[in-house]
């Protein structure tokens, strides 16, 4: 027979319970102060619930009644400076945060509400309600709130979806050296979600200061926890990462109170994450105004043993007990809370014809639509612009690309402390994979951090530090192909961000990544990202086609205050062209072509490798064509006044790009120049692209699914001869 050795969990899991002799020792004024949360919480809820069940709130309800005491014993932990984010059942916990930040001094229970606990209540229901007053201007509704002055970065949607960005934010702490903390509030349903468990191994191997909070509620919709898991006790997930763990009644606020001041000692001590379960029950279904029970999934009597737990009842009878307010003061403390959610709900409606109904001068203007979806760039406001033909400094002719991108690089994390780059392997092999981060990890070996290989986690990471406002991180993208991994992050996060929490919300983050068509690698490591990112809205694409170029265009991704998706190619690096001797501090615009080859009969749009290529066949076929390399690719940033000078001029146009068609960027250009240059085209808009399928490993397949010379040459013929100008036969 073998030996069995049982192993012995790096950390700890532990039950904690607040005993009579802590309840005892409560502080009145913090009770008081939890109290009086809790009821305003229950009342914001009840008042919620009540206009939803009338149409008055467009879109979901999700109530957190039941849930109160988890919320208010963890922020009544805090410090104003410390931060939350949470997901799309958050109320109590924005407001537990916020409640905590406009009365960090208390709240009086038998004394009237001061206004800004009566302005928070107001601005947070006309959010919830999708009105103009809401802290995200309506557009983040029930389940996008974000006051970043409260210390809220903003809760989502998506299941799990918040949590990466939230251990940005913690180490954006850890570095700030300031002892702040992050909650990250999530449910049972979220904890089996791949982001979050990526993140929990990632903050546990940089000991990154974040409470993995999980409200285990037993449903997630309506399917039981033990339906989902082999191990309900949730908390038990902290144990594979090496992370202390608590379970806790999370109907007790109290209880919760004592182990987030654990937790906060631990993480504040440096010494890494923390995961706290509280155990504790939603009183209503998933949305709206109905118990779970009249769905069919639980039952009456399992609520109504849920509901003898209430948070409310049980403080209040402790409070009572010792004394500390009187049964009359409580029942007082409950009116006012109703009172003042009624006279607020009356200041966002009105009753016309015996219905109640918005008041409409409260809705957002329709011109509000699109505003802040991307920043005004004023940002950009004093850089020095410069372009290769013009510029007077040094140039090194015979430079290679991949030293362009090295030496930019590290020239801005030299004089720019709040850049940090990130991703896998980036702090190893001289560079990464390919050089682009040669020299990083040894001159900022605080700054250059290389990865778990979890994409979805580091660049929600990476979001979190953007969001935070004092890192400017810089992704790496081992391959394009990788960003379906982190696609949650990529599109729902990053991309939606600004515009989802009121277009005021920076996020100064830069993607870098390359296209390796050419090399091998097959059709999971090879797309061109450009056009699945041009039509994810939110996002600015540029994409170098010299070195000098990419010096300027980087320099302006790292300025810019929206995400940048930077698009580099394999068959660039090792090229070499004009780079800059020693100035490496300029930058090209944001949304400006360049004519590189000037021509009077096709104009021909392309960008990155194609540049070059394209260049070398029009020259070889003598035709009279002219080149833009676009440079700039998202919507927003494309030069119309270049490309519709150029087809004014010529009056015909053909796109060329290398990838595959079904991803294809030309095609959403093509749709644009199809609306904007229409009179002025003599045939229809033409296109090179590659292959419906993406590449292969076949050397043979994969050079048939990538765009070739050959047919730049045959699309240039056929533009030729539709407009009567037939070039010579070969």
């Amino acid at each position: 027979m073998p030996d069995f050795t049982d192993l012995t969990p790096l950390a700890p899991w532990r039950e904690i319970r607040a005993t009579e002799a802590d309840r005892t020792a409560l502080d009145p004024e913090t009770g008081r102060t939890m109290l009086s949360q809790l009821c305003l919480i229950r009342a914001f809820e009840e008042k919620v619930l009540d206009l939803a069940g009338r149409g008055l709130v467009h879109g979901p309800a999700h109530s957190a009644i039941g849930q109160e005491g988890g919320a208010v014993g963890s922020a009544l932990a805090m410090r104003p400076t410390d931060q939350v984010n949470g997901s799309h059942r958050a109320h109590h916990q924005f407001l537990a945060k916020a409640l905590a930040y406009v009365a960090e001094a208390g709240i009086d229970p038998e004394a009237e509400f001061d206004g800004e606990i009566r302005d928070l209540s107001k601005k947070t229901l006309a959010e919830i309600m999708g009105l103009s007053q809401g802290f995200c201007r309506g557009r983040g509704g029930s389940m996008h709130l974000r006051w970043a002055e409260a210390g809220n970065l903003g809760t989502n949607a998506i299941v799990g979806g918040g949590v990466p960005m939230a251990a940005g934010a913690a180490w954006a702490h850890q570095q700030a050296g300031t002892g702040d903390v992050v909650y990250t509030y999530f449910g049972d349903g979220a904890v089996n979600i791949g982001s979050v468990l990526e993140t929990m191994n990632l903050a546990a191997a940089w000991k990154l200061p974040i409470c993995f909070f999980i409200e285990n509620n037993r449903y997630a919709v309506s399917t039981h926890v033990s339906e989902a898991t082999a191990e309900p006790r949730l908390s038990a997930r902290g144990l594979a990462f090496g992370i202390p763990a608590f379970k806790v009644d999370g109907m007790d606020a109290l209880s919760v109170l004592i182990a987030s001041h654990e937790a906060n000692r631990i993480m504040r001590a440096g010494e890494g994450p923390v995961v706290i379960e509280a155990d504790l029950y939603r009183y209503f279904h998933q949305n709206g105004p109905l118990p779970g029970s009249a769905f069919g999934y639980r039952d009456k009597a399992e609520e109504a043993e849920w509901r003898a737990r209430d948070p409310i009842e049980g403080l209040a009878g402790l409070l009572q007990t010792r004394q500390i307010i009187g049964e009359d003061a409580v029942a007082g403390l409950r009116a006012r809370c109703a009172a003042m959610m009624e006279e607020i709900a009356g200041e966002l409606t009105e009753t016309v014809e015996g219905k109640t109904r918005v008041i409409p001068s409260l809705w957002p203007e329709e011109s509000f639509r699109d505003a802040g979806l991307r920043g005004d760039l004023s940002e950009m406001d004093g850089a020095r612009y410069e372009e290769e033909d013009s510029f007077s400094g040094a140039l090194d002719a015979n430079a290679k690309f991949i030293d362009a991108v090295a030496n930019v690089m590290h020239r801005r994390m030299d004089t720019d402390e709040r850049i940090v780059v990130l991703g896998e392997d980036v702090h190893r092999l001289k560079g990464g994979t390919n050089g682009a981060t040669r020299g990083l990890s040894q001159d900022f070996p605080d700054r250059c951090l290389g990865t778990p290989i979890a994409e979805n986690a580091f660049t929600g990471l990476a979001a979190g530090m953007a969001a935070d406002g004092r890192v400017r991180p810089v992704i790496e993208f081992m391959y394009p192909d990788f960003m379906w991994v982190a696609a949650d992050q990529v599109f729902n996060q990053i991309g939606k961000a600004r515009h989802m929490f009121g277009g005021d919300s920076p996020m100064p983050l830069v993607l870098r990544t390359k296209v390796a068509m050419g090399t091998g690698y097959g059709s999971q490591h090879s797309m061109d990202p450009a056009g699945i990112f041009a039509t994810a809205p939110g996002w600015r694409i540029v994409a170098p086609s010299t070195p000098f170029d990419y010096v300027g265009l980087m320099n302006s991704a790292l300025r810019c205050d929206d995400p940048v998706l930077v698009i580099e190619h394999v068959d660039l690096y090792a090229s070499k062209g004009a780079a800059p001797v020693d100035d490496l501090d300029y930058c090209i615009p944001l949304g400006k072509a360049k004519v590189v080859r000037p021509g009077n009969r096709l104009t021909i749009l392309t960008y990155l490798a194609m540049v070059e290529k394209t260049r070398a066949v029009v020259e070889d076929l003598g035709v009279d064509a002219e080149i833009i390399d676009l440079r700039s690719l998202d919507r927003a940033s494309l030069d119309w006044e270049t490309i519709e000078a150029s087809i004014r001029k010529t009056n015909n146009v053909l796109i060329v790009e290398q990838g595959a068609r079904g991803t294809s960027y030309g095609g959403m250009l093509a749709d644009e120049l199809q609306r904007r240059v229409f009179d002025w085209l003599d045939q229809p808009v033409q296109r090179v692209t590659g292959g419906e399928a993406s590449p292969s490993i076949s050397k043979v397949l994969e050079a048939a699914a990538c765009a070739r010379p050959a047919d730049i040459v045959q699309a240039i013929r056929a533009a030729m001869a539709d407009q009567g100008r037939p070039l010579a036969a070969e």
